[in-house]
């Protein structure tokens, strides 16, 4: 079917990610789960079907990222799906906290604790957690185009990185896994991949970070079992209508929109309930 600019059913590129998963005493979280049909989706999946859309009602969603561990909880979460009418991703798996904890599955799952597996990605949205393969320092979060960091006695388990899109008009990466916490060599934790992945942090140094809003980014391990892990970032839903027809959104969504070419693209960062919708006419 040839790409449909002026009447009904509009041609609709998308772009979906989930929210990252919280960072941990030690593994770093994962990213949210990737998908689009405007070009490499995660997972190292190619670009999915072409969608077409009658005028009418549909759902959307923003996953919240998972928030970190703390010093109290002792554990971490995954991150939120995020949903567009039939497109739905997976939330990033949570890092491993302490020794032999695994990170879990997600999107893209989380870094193992020290001693400890990576969480698995979901098929076609991301990639797993590293392993943690070495005493007190973690490992990093999986990435939508590659595996988080394995830690040995060189490698301090960074972060896998995400995807570029340019659906917006401009390049972007998101959904980059989070760093792994270490509280054992010397330096920092590991690096958060690119896409919003959230750094790692050092035990009695520099503490992680949460991964970057509205990329899916996981957030960054701390480095002991009694700090404050990173935040995963809030997922994204971006899509694309042409110019010709008209997007109205319910009261719990905030969106921006701009003209790109003969379409007009619709950021959507937030949503309020689960119940948000998007009427196009």
């Amino acid at each position: 079917m040839a790409l449909n600019y002026t009447r009904e059913p509009f041609a609709v590129s998308y772009l979906v990610v989930a929210g990252g998963g919280g960072g941990a005493g030690y593994g770093g979280g994962g990213a949210g789960g990737y998908r689009t049909n405007a070009g490499t989706s995660g997972g190292g999946s190619p670009s999915e079907r072409d969608m077409y859309l009658y005028p009418g009602v549909y759902s959307i969603i923003v996953g919240a990222g998972g928030p970190g561990e703390t010093g109290t909880t002792d554990t971490s979460s995954d991150g939120n799906s995020s949903v567009f009418h039939s497109v739905t991703t997976v939330g990033g798996g949570c890092g491993g906290s302490g020794a032999g904890v695994t990170g879990l599955l997600g999107g893209s799952g989380g870094g193992g604790a020290f001693d400890a597996s990576g969480g698995a990605g979901t098929a076609d949205e991301g990639f797993a957690g590293g392993t943690g393969g070495i005493s007190y320092v973690g490992a990093g979060g999986g990435g939508a185009s590659e595996v988080g960091q394995t830690s040995s006695t060189t490698l301090r388990g960074n972060g896998g990185d995400g995807v570029a899109s340019s659906i917006t008009g401009s390049s972007v990466s998101r959904a980059g896994g989070g760093g792994a916490g270490n509280n054992n060599q010397s330096g920092n934790g590991g690096i958060g991949g690119d896409g919003g992945g959230g750094n790692g942090g050092k035990a009695g140094g520099t503490g992680p970070t949460d991964g970057t809003v509205n990329t899916g980014g996981g957030g960054g391990g701390f480095g002991t079992t009694d700090g404050n892990g990173g935040d995963g970032g809030s997922g994204v839903v971006v899509f694309s209508l042409p110019v010709q027809a008209t997007a109205t959104f319910s009261g719990g969504v905030t969106q921006t929109s701009a003209t790109v070419g003969v379409s007009r693209v619709y950021t959507v960062t937030a949503t309020s309930t689960t119940d948000e919708t998007v009427t196009i006419s």
